[in-house]
């Protein structure tokens, strides 16, 4: 299924977390969208990842904010007196990748009682194994609670060994031992797994 495509109308504000220096954008919907920039430093590689894990993710009836192809015009960052962000809006013209912004939204913390639903927990471990999502940690959740669900955001880290030197025929089937620190696995119901799932090891 295509993203839906809205133009970007203005630059609201800078999202300084994170390395890739995202913006929320407001677009010609009247929506406001959290917006990764094709020409940020991490490469329009993570903007493939951030679609293709947040489209699965969505099909496996994960909650993830929609995401939608934000056109954005160099002109829109003209008015912005960081020289940082004009750069980065100019280097960026076309199709950049926005993801629904949740108002009033809060970071996931874990309880200081365990009473978050396992199987859900173990879902989302399982599916950050599939996609080889290794941000998701303790110190950078990427979860977000908005109108009492948890929501997966920020998958730009998915597919980690495109990056690499090695053919990806010679490491798909290897471990994620960096599953050991993910966010949600101290509360995560059994994960089942069989010969075939070497890499949840």
């Amino acid at each position: 299924m295509a993203l839906r495509r809205v133009v970007a109308t203005r630059y609201v504000e800078a999202l300084r977390e994170g390395g890739s220096l995202p913006g929320l954008m407001e677009a010609d919907d009247d929506g406001l969208y959290v917006t990764k920039f094709r020409g940020a430093g991490q490469g329009e590689g993570a903007l493939v990842a951030e679609v293709l894990a947040g489209e699965l993710a969505r099909a496996l009836d994960l909650p993830v904010p929609e995401l939608v192809v934000v056109e954005v015009a160099p002109e829109v960052g003209h008015a912005e007196p960081d020289p940082e962000i004009q750069e980065l809006l100019e280097a960026s013209p076309g199709a950049n990748l926005g993801m629904d912004f949740l108002p009033g939204a809060l970071t996931f913390a874990l309880p200081a009682e365990p009473s978050f639903d396992p199987a859900f927990a173990a879902d989302v471990v399982w599916f950050d194994a599939l996609v080889t999502n290794i941000d998701r940690t303790h110190r950078n959740p990427n979860l977000l609670v908005w109108h009492g669900r948890t929501w997966l955001i920020d998958h730009g880290a998915a597919f980690f060994r495109q990056h690499g030197d090695r053919p990806l025929a010679d490491t798909a089937t290897e471990a994620m031992p960096m599953l050991a620190d993910h966010a949600l696995l101290p509360v995560a119901g059994p994960l089942v797994s069989g010969p075939g799932d070497a890499w949840l090891a």
